[in-house]
């Protein structure tokens, strides 16, 4: 009796893969395999994103915590306050790693100067826009000091300014790097109070044109 041997590729192929050496990867915390890992700087704000200080008075600066993995690293600090002059002053703290990647974060330090004619007052709530409902919403943080939400009355809007009311009624929004990444002001200002109070003004801003804008409070 005769035995017919069949021996098909496939089954070569099966014995060469089973037979190979396995390879193996030693990961560590600076290697996945053959890759080496990138750690991104990570830069977190000590202290509030927006800090208020009397004018003449002292400014404590609280910096950041900047790490690269577990380590701490260096950073700048560009910007810098000065409690003399009322405004909105900007400090943006960046942080790099070796391979030359950044990370920043930003505060803002609002320097106020109030008298006693506006010191009282408290303008916060929702005032209404004339022509299309959407809302700007004010908060007293400080004496003459407010955070104000979507402040020309743009529906879908997600910024944030501060407004300053330094004497009596007079509102104005100091020049100032708002949290959409341009430099935001106003003009045409005037807060009329009264039941209910309203306000008007100009956003100097990119893509706000030139519209005075009218608000009521709600």
């Amino acid at each position: 009796m005769r035995y017919l041997k069949i021996f098909t590729p496939l089954l070569a192929i099966l014995l060469v893969v089973g037979c190979a050496k396995k390879e193996t990867f030693n990961n560590t915390k600076d290697k996945v395999g053959i890759s080496r890992v990138i750690y991104f700087p990570i830069v977190s704000l000590k202290g509030d994103r927006y800090v208020y200080v009397a004018a003449g008075s002292a400014y404590t600066e609280e910096g950041v915590n900047s790490k690269v993995g577990d380590a701490d690293v260096p950073f700048t600090t560009d910007g810098t306050v000065n409690t003399a002059t009322a405004g909105v002053y900007t400090l943006t703290y960046t942080a790099a790693n070796s391979d030359g990647f950044t990370s920043s974060v930003v505060r803002t330090v609002a320097v106020y100067s109030t008298d006693a004619s506006a010191a009282a007052n408290d303008f916060s709530g929702s005032y209404a826009r004339s022509t299309n409902g959407s809302l700007a919403v004010w908060t007293k943080k400080a004496p003459g000091v407010y955070s104000v939400f979507n402040p020309g009355g743009a529906p879908g809007t997600n910024l944030t300014a501060i407004v300053f009311n330094p004497t009596g009624n007079v509102i104005k929004m100091p020049p100032q790097l708002t949290n959409d990444g341009n430099i935001t002001t106003t003009s045409n200002e005037a807060y009329t109070p009264g039941s209910p109070s309203k306000y008007e003004w100009k956003i100097v801003s990119p893509g706000y044109g030139t519209a005075l804008r009218s608000f009521t409070k709600q």
